[in-house]
Parts: structure tokens; C-alpha cells; sequence
């Protein structure tokens, strides 16, 4: 692994990024000394985008999902005629 001083790396930034993305490492120093290292990111750390269907099988939906508690929306917007027949 090869060791690049701060201010080479500063100056090379974008050169040095292109070597990384490539799969190289390099270790970053200060006076000589390690400071940090520049490495590629892997695959697995990159989180995954989620799909349609990934809940599938862990519920169900009732078959008469569309029509559930239709005579009581009615009711709402059309009211009930029966309801003030006697009155």
C-alpha cells in the first residue's frame, strides 16, 4: 500500500480517487506519520433499493378488500332515506 503525504494527496485528489475506484489503498501522512487511510467502499455497504413485492407472503389482503364497509361510505355521502322514514 503506498503512502502519500497530505499535501500531494490535496494537490492529487482526483487522481488519487481514480486509482481508488479502480480498487487501490492508500495511506495518508502527516511529517511522515499515518494519519488516515483511502480506501474503495465495498459493494455490501451500499445500501440496496427496495422492490416492489419484498412483503410478499407475510400478510394477505381480504378478497373483498375494494368493496369493505361500502354501505357505510354510501351512507355518508348519500345518507340514509330509511333512517327518517317514520318521522
Amino acid at each position: 500500500m503506498e503512502t502519500v503525504n497530505i499535501h500531494e494527496a490535496k494537490t492529487h485528489l482526483s487522481r488519487l480517487m481514480e486509482k481508488v475506484a479502480k480498487g487501490e489503498s492508500f495511506i495518508i501522512a502527516k511529517a511522515g506519520k499515518p494519519i488516515g487511510k483511502l480506501v474503495p467502499l465495498d459493494e455490501a455497504e451500499i445500501p440496496k433499493k427496495r422492490r416492489i413485492g419484498f412483503m410478499d407472503g407475510q400478510f394477505t389482503v381480504p378478497d373483498d378488500f375494494d368493496t369493505m364497509m361500502a354501505d357505510e361510505i354510501e351512507e355518508m355521502f348519500y345518507g340514509n332515506p330509511d333512517k327518517f322514514k317514520d318521522i
